[in-house]
């Protein structure tokens, strides 16, 4: 017969802990994360925190001599105000499918495939049968188109054991040749109203394109850092393996990341077919470069597991006012391609460096406890 346990001896017993998320154990390499682990600003420790502001910094030279350059400023007072309005516009397509390679890039993988996403996804949503159906259908299919795209990349990644490389560039050819095959290699007007006002709304002055950006980019901050779903990415990305021993189900997590990206790139298709009021095979043409560029620089790591939200948006703003700054100034887009290949070699090397050197610091750390 059992005895009943009394206030006294319950009192006695030890304190069960809190059940523990596996994402959290993985992704802190088997110690216990915290959901309160990353912070809004950088994510990763202090190392994030210097990196975004290092980047502010980049950002607000690259104003200064944009301002510079400028003969006029002084008679044109609202200048800045303007130009900055158009870095922000400049920003908001490519700055959503970032949001969604971030994810991808964090979970260990590469999507070479968003640019010809969005193309497919604007040249399905404005064939003539889609736009019967109005502003809804043609967002509805964006959408989906977008995520189904996504969906079959993680399925051949996951699932048909494909190299993401490999897989996310037939899907890119793919794509692009479906896309030039559904519009028969001509433009495709956009005569919803609605979708062409979405390019030329302001709210408080602002472009509504910029407001969208600024809600992905909040939700995809929320998604990372504050969800389970987050933790996995991390993890996943980081060792896959352990994120396996640890309960994750690594397969499904990388299809998700996939379809995630191809949402983004749904969502960027209305947002571009909104600026040029059509679509075309052609649209969005080295997205996929502009995406990885701005993720690296905003301190994305290539091999997975580290990455921040905020970082990757400054990626882009940066990007995108040197964009600007070539364009007002009547530089060639040749140059300006020049400079983005060399500022991302440079991330890479400067990734490189910093690994190798966490490598070596954890090396003499096991020899010292050991």
């Amino acid at each position: 017969m059992s005895e009943t346990a009394t206030p006294e001896s319950r009192a006695e017993l030890p304190a069960q802990s809190p059940p523990v998320d596996p994402a959290e154990t993985a992704a802190a390499g088997g110690k216990s994360a915290g959901p309160g682990r990353l912070s809004w600003w950088h994510g990763d420790g202090g190392e994030g925190a210097k990196r975004n502001l290092g980047l502010i910094a980049v950002l607000v030279v690259l104003v200064v001599i944009g301002a510079a350059t400028r003969s006029d400023l002084y008679s044109d007072p609202d200048w800045v105000w303007n130009n900055t309005l158009t870095i922000l516009k400049l920003a908001s397509v490519v700055g959503v499918v970032t949001v969604g390679m971030t994810f991808v890039i964090i979970g260990g993988g590469i999507d070479l495939s968003v640019g010809a996403i969005v193309a497919l996804a604007g040249v399905w949503s404005t064939t003539v049968a889609t736009q019967s159906y109005g502003a809804g259908g043609m967002i509805f299919s964006a959408l989906t188109v977008g995520v189904a795209v996504g969906l079959v990349n993680g399925l051949l990644i996951s699932y048909g054991r494909l190299v993401p490389f490999i897989a996310t560039l037939a899907m890119m050819v793919a794509a692009r040749g479906l896309a030039a095959e559904i519009s028969d290699k001509q433009t495709q007007v956009s005569n919803n109203t609605f979708i062409n006002d979405i390019a030329s709304t302001k709210l408080l002055g602002i472009p509504l394109l910029v407001y969208i950006l600024a809600a992905v980019v909040a939700a995809g901050w929320v998604l990372l850092n504050r969800t389970t779903f987050g933790r996995r990415t991390v993890a996943v990305g980081g060792n896959p393996e352990a994120a396996r021993l640890a309960g994750i189900n690594v397969r499904r997590h990388t299809v998700l990341l996939y379809a995630l990206s191809g949402l983004c790139c749904g969502i960027a298709a209305i947002m571009l077919t909104a600026q040029a009021n059509s679509a075309q095979a052609a649209m969005a043409n080295l997205y996929e470069l502009d995406a990885i560029a701005a993720a690296i620089i905003g301190g994305t790591l290539l091999s997975g597991g580290r990455g921040t939200i905020v970082g990757s948006l400054l990626g882009v703003l940066i990007f995108s006012t040197i964009t600007n700054l070539f364009a007002i100034n009547g530089l060639s887009t040749e140059a300006q391609n020049m400079v983005k290949g060399g500022i991302i070699v440079g991330a890479v090397l400067v990734q490189q460096v910093q690994f190798r050197s966490l490598t070596q610091f954890l090396g003499r750390n096991r020899a010292t406890t050991s």
